[in-house]
This record gives structure tokens, C-alpha cells and sequence, in this order.
């Protein structure tokens, strides 16, 4: 009896002689993982991902397997890994600015590409901090992000593909944190330390040309416009009504009036 032959590098099974030979629901599993890994290193966008998945889990063949990784390197190929500080290959790194950031009833940020020294102080007092880390350059492997914030809150947005550890302590305030989406042991790391008091400090990852979140954002917006008008309209509404009702006491009320002096 002829069987399958062991799983290629790529993560598909080597095709047999039989191109129609019958996948099993290990084999699916292993290149739904492997798309799982694309997904995390930035190769396929969220919904190449979800089609992929769905066409490996309607496959029957591994004929059908192989096309969904033909455009993706072999799973134990040295790939070059994800790093803020590729940019150094190419470009200088850029100026320094300083490390301490204040925002005392007002707001600061830091976006585009920057230089992130080893530790980065943010101060914030009834106020606000966004840091963008998408096109900025690591000073090295790990950075730390240092926090004292009360009665604020702190964004950062970071991309695929690096490692956010929260060590800060957060009291009557709260830390949201993205899970790791990546497996990578060298990959960067921003450690976020520090207290926060009544506030919060919030870690959101997105790709540099996330159109699909600005265009929820667009359409976030614009839902809040379609409410607010609306509530403008039945406010317009309830006062021609109210109007409308006080004009006919009024007039009920002569009428009466009338008949009193007739009589």
C-alpha cells in the first residue's frame, strides 16, 4: 500500500504520485498554522488570511494545499526577522531628541520616524501622551517606555511584530495590551513600566498602511455625525410638538374664556 510522503519544508506534504491523494485534517492544521505565521510577519493581510484559511479547510487534496503557501518561503527558511532598526541599513539614524515628555492639561506626541533611546519618560497630569513606534528606530534590542500619569491616559501604536511587555502598575486605571503576534526571540521589545493613577495606558498594533483601520475610523466618525443629527432633529421635533401643545391650551383656554363672558 502507497503512503503519503512526510511533510514538505514549506509545511504542505510533498505531493505523492497521486496528485489526488486526500489531506487529513493534520495536514490542514499545519498550513493553517504556518498562514497563521504569515499573518504575524506582515507576509499576507488579514483578509488574504481569511480566505486562505478558508480555501485549506474546503481543501480535500494536498493538490489543493499547495497553492495557498506557493507565494510563501518554506517554514524552516532563514527569514530575515522583524525589526524597527532595519532602517539603520539604509538610512542614518535619526536625530535625538529628548527622552523626557510632559503633558500637564495638554497633550504631546511623538510619530514618525524617531530615535527611541534605551528609556523613554513620559509625565503626564491631566493630560495625554501618543507615541507612534511604526516608523521609529530602536536604539536597541529592548526599549523601555517609563510611565507616571494621573488623571491621563497613554497611546502607543506599535507594529506587527514586536514584542509590548507591561510591568507598569496601574491603580484605579487600567493597561490594554495586544497579545504577541509573534514567536520571534529576537524580536524587539517595549517594556512599559511606571504607575498610572486614575487613567490608563492603551497598546494597539497596526500595520504603517492600515487603511482598513482608518477607514473604520472614517466610518466610526461619520456614524457619530448620523446620531448627532438625528438627536438634533427629534430635539426639533419634541419642541414643535411642545410648542404645537401649548398653543392649543391657549386656545382652548379663550374659548372658554369667551363662553364664560357670553353667558
Amino acid at each position: 500500500m502507497n503512503l503519503p510522503e512526510q511533510p514538505s519544508e514549506s509545511g504542505v506534504p510533498a505531493r505523492p504520485a497521486a496528485a489526488g491523494m486526500r489531506a487529513s485534517d493534520a495536514d490542514r492544521d499545519r498550513v493553517a498554522d504556518r498562514l497563521r505565521e504569515a499573518l504575524a510577519e506582515g507576509r499576507i493581510t488579514p483578509e488574504e488570511h481569511a480566505e486562505r484559511i478558508d480555501a485549506v479547510y474546503n481543501a480535500k487534496t494536498y493538490a489543493e494545499l499547495e497553492p495557498v503557501l506557493s507565494d510563501l518561503p518554506p517554514e524552516h527558511e532563514a527569514r530575515p526577522r522583524v525589526d524597527l532598526r532595519k532602517e539603520e541599513e539604509t538610512l542614518a539614524p535619526p536625530a535625538p531628541q529628548s527622552p523626557n515628555l510632559v503633558a500637564i492639561f495638554s497633550g504631546v506626541e511623538r510619530k514618525g520616524r524617531w530615535l527611541v533611546e534605551p528609556t523613554t519618560n513620559i509625565s503626564c497630569v491631566f493630560g495625554g501622551a501618543d507615541l507612534d513606534f511604526r516608523q521609529a528606530v530602536l536604539s536597541r534590542h529592548e526599549v523601555t517606555v517609563n510611565i507616571t500619569c494621573v488623571f491621563g491616559g497613554v497611546n502607543l501604536v506599535v507594529p506587527p511584530g514586536v514584542r509590548v511587555v507591561g510591568s507598569n502598575t496601574a491603580i484605579f486605571g487600567g493597561n490594554d495590551l495586544p497579545e504577541d503576534d509573534t514567536t520571534d526571540p529576537d524580536a524587539p521589545v517595549i517594556r512599559v513600566t511606571g504607575t498610572v493613577l486614575f487613567g490608563g495606558v492603551s497598546v494597539t498594533r497596526r500595520a504603517i498602511d492600515d487603511k482598513k483601520h482608518r477607514r473604520d475610523r472614517h466610518r466610526e466618525i461619520h456614524q457619530l455625525h448620523r446620531e448627532h443629527h438625528q438627536e438634533i432633529r427629534e430635539r426639533r421635533r419634541e419642541l414643535r410638538d411642545d410648542t404645537r401643545e401649548r398653543r392649543d391650551e391657549r386656545r382652548d383656554r379663550l374659548r372658554e374664556l369667551r363662553r364664560e363672558r357670553r353667558g
